[in-house]
């Protein structure tokens, strides 16, 4: 008798916020993997609405109804935090072609990083495969309604944050 270790996946992002999108991504790899780690991304290149705090609060929430779903900040190298959590996948999604080259790309320069590793693309189902993080905080900025993009509960957090004073530079 062998005994293999638990498939492990990590789905990584800066869900910011986590939209119905990434909501229904995490659902459908927590049923493909043993364990899905969602890494939130802490120190990342785009400038977010959410703190970091905040994101792994919102992502935890959201993740309760799934009990292999673990919820993580990371800074640095994804490298580094899937080896270190011994991953054997990483999570992308893919919504249009113009995902594509840039994913491809990355997954790319990932197994040159981690050849052990493999990467798995998923698309959102059809009602999702519009919506993006960057879409529902520029039009939850500009006063649009976002409520068929997101859970109510991020849906509250957005409309505290934009009735927040902000810092016009």
């Amino acid at each position: 008798m062998t005994a293999t270790r638990p498939l492990t996946a990590v789905y990584p992002g800066t869900f910011d916020p986590m939209t119905l999108g990434h909501e229904d991504l995490m659902r459908r790899a927590s049923r493909l993997f043993d364990r899905l780690i969602l890494a939130v991304a802490a120190g990342h290149h785009k400038r977010t609405l959410f703190t970091v705090d905040e994101r792994l609060a919102i992502a935890t929430e959201l993740a309760q109804a799934y009990p292999n779903v673990e919820v993580v900040a990371f800074r640095g190298l994804l490298r580094d935090f899937v080896v270190g959590h011994g991953a054997q996948v990483v999570v992308r999604g893919l919504r249009a072609v113009s995902d594509f080259e840039y994913e491809f790309q990355m997954a790319g320069m990932n197994r040159q990083l981690m050849p052990d590793v493999e990467t798995m693309f998923l698309t959102p189902s059809d009602q999702f495969q519009f919506v993006s993080g960057t879409f529902v905080r520029e039009i939850a900025m500009l006063g649009g309604d976002v409520s068929k993009f997101v859970a109510p509960s991020v849906l509250q957090r957005l409309k505290e944050r934009m009735a927040q004073p902000r810092d016009p530079s």
